[in-house]
């Protein structure tokens, strides 16, 4: 398995349970598709540098996870799907 990251900004208007929610759904995901969470970090609501769909601030979400290629793929499928989610990045973290 590969080391892998994803930070994803989802909507600042969303409700506290909705963006738990939305968060869980995503570990899950990994963790249905043979990947292992690591750990998660939320960073919270922060300006953002640029306005995204009429919005200036998001919620921040760093996930480090353990999974296949098909893990991470799966899972940028879902984030480009997702209406909550304003931006999202998948990379893989070099080996130490």
């Amino acid at each position: 398995m590969r080391s892998y990251e994803t930070l994803f900004v989802l909507k600042p208007d969303l409700d506290e349970e909705t963006t738990t929610a939305a968060i869980d759904k995503l570990t899950e995901l990994i963790q249905q598709n043979e990947g292992a969470v690591e750990q998660v970090n939320r960073w919270g609501k922060k300006r953002l540098a640029y306005e995204i769909k009429d919005y200036r601030e998001g919620y921040y979400t760093l996930v480090l996870f353990q999974g296949e290629p098909d893990t991470a793929k799966e899972l940028d499928r879902v984030m480009r799907l997702s209406d909550g989610v304003l931006r999202h990045i998948v990379i893989r973290r070099d080996a130490v």
